[in-house]
């Protein structure tokens, strides 16, 4: 059975994200007061940057579990890292969680003992920040995921195969991306092809399309063919899914349209499960 390979230090796999940066990430995500979508994206991408940090930490540091890449892609497409990370593609995770481009002092609200709640301040690292200029070049991005997809498998034949997250807002503004996301899913390891997961988040709001198993109720072309980019969820992200609250089947595909911040929270927290490590 496919995507069952055991993650470790020796044999670790590789999560990639595409991060749309075009002008249009300025919008709010879901209304006139809400934040920006650029913001929403690189607040989830960052928080979900420190819990993997947290997961995979041990007595001796963090072990090198998963190689995360962030490729944004709007007037240019490269490493989206800030800091020392800048520049820099699949890097490891310990030096993911050693080197944040900086660290914001945020608010949260947390019980006061008392039934109440109060306000404290806790630290919130940051690799990226959010951009938003330019197109939509997500045919390049691809391609850049594709170059980074093929030099995983061949270097880690035997792994749990790459996860690429596609987080966008429009349509690809360098033509059709459909065939370069085929070329990134026709790269495997032993235990399976690459996975592609695509997310759209919006400012219209409304109910999201969440994990959908076919492309027949989705609104229009755009969508239909984001969902056809995107990979079958694999059984234990399916299970997964499954107790978040998701209707799932064996068709579900790593695929959320119209998303909202919850969603996509909980989009990035599914794509990202991997099996047990070890």
């Amino acid at each position: 059975m496919p995507y069952t390979a055991e993650i470790s230090r020796t044999n670790p796999t590789s999560i990639i994200f595409l991060v749309d940066q075009s002008t249009s990430m300025t919008d709010p995500i879901g209304g006139e007061d809400a934040q920006q979508k650029a913001d929403v994206v690189a607040d989830a991408i960052n928080r979900l940057l420190t819990e993997l940090s947290v997961k995979c930490a041990k007595e001796e540091g963090v072990r090198d579990y998963f190689h995360i890449a962030v490729i944004g892609y709007g007037a240019t497409v490269g490493s989206a890292f800030g800091g020392e990370l800048s520049g820099r593609d699949l890097v490891p995770l310990s030096e993911v969680a050693d080197h944040p481009a900086r660290i914001d002092s945020r608010t949260k609200k947390v019980p006061d003992g008392a039934g109440g709640l109060v306000e404290t301040s806790v630290s919130f690292p940051l690799w990226m920040d959010p951009v938003a200029h330019g197109g939509t070049p997500m045919n390049r991005a691809l391609q850049y995921a594709e170059t980074l997809v093929a030099g995983w498998t061949e270097r880690y034949p035997a792994s749990f195969p790459p996860i690429v997250i596609n987080l966008t807002d429009g349509e690809s503004t360098d033509g059709d991306p459909s065939a370069a996301a085929a070329t990134i899913t026709q790269h495997a390891t032993a235990d399976g092809g690459a996975l592609l997961f695509n997310l759209h988040v919006s400012a219209s709001g409304g109910s999201p399309t969440a994990f959908p198993d076919s492309d027949a109720d989705l609104p229009d072309s755009y969508a239909r063919t984001l969902f056809n980019m995107s990979s079958p969820l694999p059984s234990h992200m399916r299970s997964y899914a499954a107790s978040q609250g998701q209707r799932v089947s064996e068709a579900t595909r790593g695929f959320v349209y119209n998303a909202d911040i919850t969603t996509v929270v909980q989009f990035l927290d599914i794509g990202t499960r991997a099996t047990e490590l070890r």
